[in-house]
C-alpha cells in the first residue's frame, strides 16, 4: 500500500551475498533466483544440505532497507501464519532475511475461489496476535497525506498488528493454510486489514457489495464505523491514483479502478 517504485531484481547473487548466506546457513548446494515480488533486490530459493530457504534482501543504503528489520521484528509474533524466519544478517553492505521456504501457489481472489475462506482465517488469526513491542508505523501516519481533514486520521488509530499488503502474491496457499509474506506491518484499527483486502477482491472481479460481504466475515468488521470506512475509501482512492500515475506494474491500474469503485459505492457518487 506504500506509494513506492519497484526495486530492480538481481538475476545473479553477488559474491558478498553468497558469502553472507553461507555464513548464516552453512554450505549451499544450489541457489535459484526468483522473479516474484517487487520490493527486494535479492530474492532466491537457497538449497542447503538438509533444508531449503527463501532469502530476500536489500543493500544497506537502499531507502527501504528499514522494511527488512520490520519483518524481522514481527516474525516472532506471526510464526503461525507466516514462514519462520531463521536469521537476519546485516553486514558487508547488505541486509538479508533467511526464511523457511514454503511451497505454495499465490492466492486466487476471484469470486467463488476456495482460497477466500483460508485467507480470511489467517487474517482473523492475525487480528488475535498481541500488539508487538517493536516500533511500527501507524496507519494514521501512513495515510496522513491522503485525507482532506487530519481529524479523519483518528478513525484509523488502534493497536492491532496489520499486514496491509494484500496483493495475492503476498499470500501463499499451502496444504496447511494461507501463509502471509512481504508484510507492510503497521499498527491500526483491526478492521483496516479486511477493508484493504476488499480492494484487491474488487480488482479481481468482485463487485463492491460482494467484496464488503467477504470482508464482513472478519470479527472486527462489525466494529468498523461507517464514517471510518468512508474516510479510508477516500484515502485509498487518492493513494491508488498516486501509485497508478507513477507505476508501470500491471496491477496498478486495476487497483486504481477498484479504489474508485469502492469510493463510489460508499458515497453513492463518482
Amino acid at each position: 500500500m506504500e506509494a513506492t517504485m519497484p526495486t530492480q531484481r538481481l538475476n545473479q547473487l553477488p559474491d558478498t551475498v553468497l558469502s553472507l548466506i553461507e555464513k548464516a546457513t552453512g554450505p549451499v548446494d544450489d541457489v535459484r533466483t526468483l522473479k516474484a515480488g517487487r520490493n527486494s533486490a535479492v530474492a532466491a530459493r537457497v538449497y542447503a544440505s538438509d533444508h531449503a530457504l527463501f532469502v530476500k534482501g536489500l543493500p544497506l543504503d537502499h531507502p527501504w532497507v528499514w522494511t527488512q528489520k520490520r519483518e524481522a521484528d514481527i516474525s516472532p509474533y506471526v510464526q503461525d501464519i507466516a514462514p519462520k524466519l531463521y536469521w537476519h544478517a546485516e553486514e558487508d553492505g547488505w541486509s538479508l532475511l533467511g526464511f523457511e521456504y514454503v511451497e505454495g501457489k499465490h492466492a486466487d481472489f476471484t469470486p467463488g475461489s476456495p482460497d477466500l475462506t483460508a485467507v480470511m482465517a489467517s487474517m482473523t488469526r492475525l487480528s488475535q496476535v498481541p500488539t508487538p513491542s517493536t516500533e511500527l508505523k501507524t496507519m494514521p501516519h501512513r495515510l496522513r497525506s491522503y485525507v482532506d481533514d487530519p481529524a479523519e486520521l483518528a478513525w484509523f488509530s488502534g493497536n492491532s498488528l496489520l499486514h496491509t499488503e494484500w496483493n495475492p502474491h503476498n499470500v501463499l496457499m499451502t496444504n496447511r493454510e494461507a501463509m502471509l509474506v512481504d508484510w507492510g506491518a503497521s499498527l491500526g484499527a483491526a478492521w483496516i486489514d479486511p477493508a484493504l483486502w476488499l480492494l484487491w477482491l474488487i480488482a479481481h472481479d468482485h463487485s463492491p457489495a460482494q467484496a464488503e460481504a467477504q470482508a464482513a466475515v472478519h470479527p472486527a468488521w462489525e466494529h468498523a464505523p461507517s464514517a471510518g470506512l468512508d474516510a479510508l475509501a477516500h484515502a485509498q482512492r487518492r493513494l491508488w491514483d498516486s501509485i497508478a500515475d507513477e507505476s508501470t506494474d500491471d496491477w496498478a491500474k486495476p487497483m486504481q479502478r477498484a479504489a474508485r469503485a469502492w469510493g463510489e459505492y460508499r458515497t453513492g457518487r463518482p
